[in-house]
């Protein structure tokens, strides 16, 4: 071992190189700080509108009054910032889950040090189970089996020799080859000990590029940003005309212009929809609290929403279909052939093939072969009888005997030996005769199409000294073992909702087409249209390419710029996407789809920061109940919506009428911001706690071009609205004719108030249930606290002078409440009834 290898780089040379070439970290998205949360929060239209109104008034207008309306927009706007800070802190919470160390040789002397202050040329020592934390070559030890699936998203280990005498190391290689020395970073060392010399840290890694190339994927806004977006335009542009309108009709009727400016605000503020954008929060964070407690992690919210609209969900096998872990599926000897049951240890001449197997395995293992096998001895892990502790002698895979032998002392000075590997391997080990490595190579190809991964099994008994090449030793072929990656067991039932919801599923794998379609049928995908190949997608064009997507399900040998090229013709083609996947080689895929979805126990960084959501427990029916949830959103959010709009047309109609009927003014800015601080929690709370239909999963997705808030939902908003403006009115004019005017606007204001809540309970329950539903205790408490509060300002001197109301007479009340009650819950009453009848249906 050369010199510079047992020395390592000396502390000052390893600072040097550490400033010339930056920490070995990949590249992370920089968080946003609370200044600049508030100030993105407050460039939004709709709160800079409300803002300087409330400036405005509070410079013309009455100092109380003044103060009290900006009170108001501030604790509006304080909700959004808060949601949003908080979505922050998860994220850096996220970045900060793990810090890894490497075990390097820095000045002679091995230390553990922070991954991150790895430089090129360090001198690392690399052992079974770690992973690799930069790019660079093996330098001495032995050969090592090392997992790249999260580069390369191919299953099977790979074989790394250290370098050669003379041999130069390539700085341009790249990750998935069978054999050579190369290692990289996030890779999994599975067996062997070596020793490595790092090459590239950081961004230059073949991990640091897939992340830099994030970078360059442009965030597209999701439907619902989109939709809510243009309403929230439409509706601002309408506030800021009635307040000309307001201001003119004052001005002109009144000769009172700064009277009219101030009432011109005031309806302004009514009409101003910042209700949108809280509502939006509000749902979203609720949505994200019920994501959390199902061990689903969101790390942007408006992807929830979208999850429920997808139409295509495109999945990775390793670790999202399957588990990730090998269990002996197969067992096959001359004797018979045997299948092998989870968990269940076979009998006869396939125990013995596995007790060779077994002396095959390393003691403590790593690999997740060896794993499986030993947990099928019994007891599990035992050492097979006969044998010493350890083995005597150990021959590591090598590119020229791609099969792992170990040499164990048997009583009576005889010798033991197993071999397991590449079943090629295993045939010239045992110098099988052509016409037998023909029948078990067909056999081997049997295996293939089950979806197992084969190796070979030999075995030796020798009275004299084992030979120093195991090659000359006289190996008998005791059989093969299949390995099977086995499907979760919640994927079945999760892609028969996904399907039954017209969501379609398709499994896009680096692995072996035959086994991407074994374990496509035993998830339950369509498999009729065969499997598509990563070399058939190079050659298709995109209008062929678009024709395959619609009927294939299952792709195998794929590689990553073909994963991310599937999700963007499946964009072009009008389909909302969702990806799942753990690897970084889904990195890409995972940003460019709508919904990026990353498992969190095997998931790499990488693949965690692309990714919208995180499935923390790695389970796929997490995937669908997202979708579930998204769809009743959605649901739920129109329903708030809808309720808005409808409840500003009061607000703002009594809001203006009685001026331009020269009647007193029956709404203040006080009054508008009581209302919008119930209307806020009731629409956002209330809406969010009801259940979703029964039928939301048994429904096709949605059409992407469906808009949240459609002409449809405009005109029910309209009408619903003119019920309680009618009511409003109807109260105000009358009592205006039989009582004082601080009386009638009391009754009339309770009307609006009372109104409002009775809309709510009765669009929120369009889905139907009891009344007094648990989920609907929120709402209860809510109208306790507005009632509450209204017979105190009705009680309280001071404040029914803040309000300038004073409290109705008994009589007054009472029919006040009543006409509450008629004008904001006949439309309610009305789709109850008409629910009822056979001979109709209502949407």
């Amino acid at each position: 071992m050369a010199r510079d290898v047992v020395s390592g780089l000396t502390t000052a040379e390893a600072a040097r190189r550490l400033s010339e070439f930056g920490p070995n970290a990949l590249p992370q998205a920089s968080g946003r700080r609370l200044a600049r949360i508030i100030l993105d929060t407050l460039r939004e239209p709709m709160f800079l509108l409300l803002i300087g109104a409330a400036g405005l008034y509070l410079v013309l207008g009455d100092l109380g009054e003044g103060l009290f309306l900006m009170a108001g927009a501030v604790a509006t706007i304080g909700l959004v910032i808060f949601q949003e800070a908080r979505s922050e802190r998860a994220l850096a919470a996220l970045r900060d889950l793990s810090q890894p160390h490497a075990r390097v040789i820095r000045d002679g002397v091995e230390a553990r040090l922070a991954a991150r202050d790895l430089v090129p040329g360090d001198i690392v020592l690399v052992g079974e189970g770690e992973r690799l934390p930069a790019d660079g070559a093996l330098v001495a030890g032995d050969v090592l089996s090392v997992d790249e699936s999260a580069l390369t998203g191919e299953s099977a280990p790979v074989s790394k020799r250290p370098l050669t005498d003379g041999e130069a190391a390539d700085a341009d290689t790249q990750p998935g080859a069978e054999t050579g020395p190369y290692l990289f970073s996030g890779t999994l060392v599975v067996r062997g000990q070596a020793v490595a010399r790092i090459g590239k840290t950081g961004p230059r890694t073949a991990l640091g590029k897939i992340g830099v190339s994030l970078a360059a994927i442009v965030h597209e806004p999701t439907p619902l940003q989109k939709t809510a977006g243009r309403l929230v335009t439409l509706l601002g542009l309408a506030a800021i005309a009635f307040c000309g309108l307001v201001t003119l009709a004052y001005g002109l009727l009144r000769q009172d212009w700064v009277g009219g400016m101030l009432a011109g605000i005031t309806v302004a503020i009514a009409l101003i929809p910042e209700e949108f954008p809280m509502v939006l929060a509000v749902f979203l964070a609720l949505g994200a609290g019920r994501l959390a407690r199902q061990k689903v992690l969101v790390r942007r919210s408006a992807a929830i929403e979208a999850l429920g609209g997808a139409s295509f969900l495109c999945v990775d096998k390793t670790g999202t279909l399957t588990e990730n872990r090998m269990r002996v599926a197969r067992l096959w000897t001359e004797d018979g052939d045997c299948l092998v049951e989870p968990d269940t240890a076979p009998g006869g001449s396939a125990a013995q093939l596995l007790e060779i197997a077994g002396l095959a395995c390393a003691v403590l293992p790593v690999d997740p072969m060896d794993k499986a096998v030993r947990a099928l001895l019994t007891p599990p892990n035992q050492i097979p009888p006969g044998a010493a502790s350890e083995p005597d002698r150990t021959w590591p895979l090598r590119p020229e005997m791609m099969a792992m032998i170990q040499v164990w002392r048997a009583p009576g000075d005889q010798w033991r030996a197993a071999a397991k590997g590449a079943p090629e391997a295993i045939f010239r080990l045992c110098r099988l005769p052509d016409d037998q490595v023909a029948r078990f190579t067909g056999l081997v190809e049997e295996f293939a199409v089950q979806g197992l991964r084969v190796l070979g099994v030999a075995s030796c008994q020798t009275k004299t000294a084992f030979p120093d090449d195991p090659g000359q030793a006289p190996f008998v072929f005791a059989g093969l073992v299949g390995f099977l990656d086995p499907v979760r067991a919640d994927v079945p039932a999760a892609l028969k909702e996904a399907r039954e919801a017209g969501i379609s599923v398709l499994m896009i794998t680096g692995d072996h087409p035959a086994t991407a379609l074994a374990i496509a049928k035993a998830a339950g995908l369509d498999t009729s249209d065969g499997v598509l190949l990563g070399d058939e997608i190079a050659a298709l064009d995109e209008a062929a390419l678009a024709e395959r997507l619609g009927r294939t399900r299952v792709f195998a040998r794929i590689m990553p710029e073909q994963k991310l090229r599937i999700v963007q013709a499946l964009k072009a083609g009008g389909e909302v996407v969702a990806m799942t996947g753990d690897g970084v080689n889904d990195a890409p895929a995972l940003e460019a789809a709508h919904i990026g979805i990353a498992m969190g126990q095997k998931g790499t960084d990488v693949a965690r920061e692309a990714a919208d959501l995180i499935i923390l427990d790695d389970s796929f029916a997490s995937i669908v109940g997202g979708v579930r949830l998204g769809r009743r959103i959605f649901v739920n959010l129109r329903k708030a919506l809808v309720y808005i709009t409808a409840i500003h047309v009061p607000i703002a109609g009594v809001a203006l009428i009685p001026i331009v009927m020269g009647l007193p003014p029956l709404l203040y800015p006080m009054h508008v911001v009581f209302l919008e601080l119930i209307i806020d929690p009731v629409c956002a709370m209330v809406f969010e706690a009801e259940p979703g239909g029964a039928s939301a999963m048994k429904q096709p997705p949605r059409p992407r071009d469906e808009p949240l808030f459609g002409p449809r939902q405009l005109g029910l908003a309209l009408l619903q609205g003119a019920g309680v403006l009618a009511g409003v009115l109807g109260v105000y004019l009358w009592s205006l004719g039989h009582h004082p005017e601080d009386q009638a606007r009391g009754a009339a204001f309770l009307t609006l108030v009372a109104g409002n809540l009775t809309l709510a309970l009765a669009d929120a329950s369009s889905s139907g249930g009891r009344l007094f539903a648990p989920h609907r205790k929120i709402y209860w408490l809510i109208a306790s606290a507005a009632a509450g509060f209204l017979a105190l300002i009705f009680a309280v001197p001071t404040l029914d002078a803040i309000f300038k109301v004073a409290p109705p007479s008994s009589g007054l009340l009472a029919g006040a409440l009543l006409v509450a009650l008629a004008s904001g819950g006949w439309f309610g009453l009305v789709r109850s009834l008409g629910s009822r009848l056979p001979s109709r249906s209502t949407s």
